[in-house]
């Protein structure tokens, strides 16, 4: 018998925005609705991702090594973990993917989307999330959200600017792919929202037992 092939859920937003207190909320939501779901993250998500996620939020580097260094964890979180998750027909549930690194490095850091898309071509090039999760808050509550943070990493040591730069990059992508992007406005209080998540679950789960 064919295994019907998961789905791939992402979650995404500047840091300060709230999206990791609900990664766990929604991988507990599907398993209670009888769905096999793997919960990961990037950069991380195997062990050579984990130690590359300790050099990245922490150790100053190039732009250029950075970007390399994100999609190179990237490569073996896909082909390792991802991908064979989805192959067995498990849903898998990953804090940040490829939207991070045209919001944070292509627009916090500037460096534009041209080397990132041949990167995704070269890392994922069948493989892209099936729904994403942008939690969206302007700066002003990141910033305070963050201020509650005693050790930052450098993304989160970033100056206004880049934050800016990033949001922006965020919403645009939501806008250019709406068919794929669910905003979530993540100043409203935690239960509001995962009200709201668990309706586009659910509604999810419908449309996936008609595939």
């Amino acid at each position: 018998m064919t295994v019907k092939r998961g789905l791939f859920l992402t979650l995404e937003g500047v840091d300060g925005a709230g999206k990791s207190t609900h990664v766990q909320w929604m991988v507990d939501t599907l398993t209670s609705r009888g769905v096999t779901v793997l919960c990961t993250r990037e950069p991380g998500g195997t062990p050579i991702g984990e130690k590359l996620r300790e050099l990245l939020l922490h150790e100053p580097m190039s732009l250029e090594c950075e970007t390399l260094l994100m999609f190179a964890a990237r490569a073996e979180h896909v082909r390792s973990v991802i991908e064979p998750a989805l192959a067995a027909g498990s849903w898998v549930v990953c804090d940040r993917f490829t939207d991070a690194t045209f919001a944070y490095q292509g627009g916090g850091r500037e460096l534009g989307t041209t080397k990132i898309e041949a990167l995704e071509r070269w890392v994922h090039p069948d493989l892209q999330p099936d729904v994403t999760w942008l939690f969206d808050v302007p700066l002003e509550v990141a910033r305070e959200r963050l201020n509650r943070t005693r050790d930052k990493d450098r993304f989160e040591q970033e100056a206004d600017s880049f934050f800016l730069r990033t949001r922006q990059v965020y919403l645009d992508r939501a806008a250019s792919q709406a068919q794929r992007f669910r905003v979530v406005d993540s100043t409203q209080p935690i239960d509001a929202i995962r009200i709201e998540l668990g309706q586009q679950i659910d509604n999810l789960i419908r449309a996936g037992s008609d595939r």
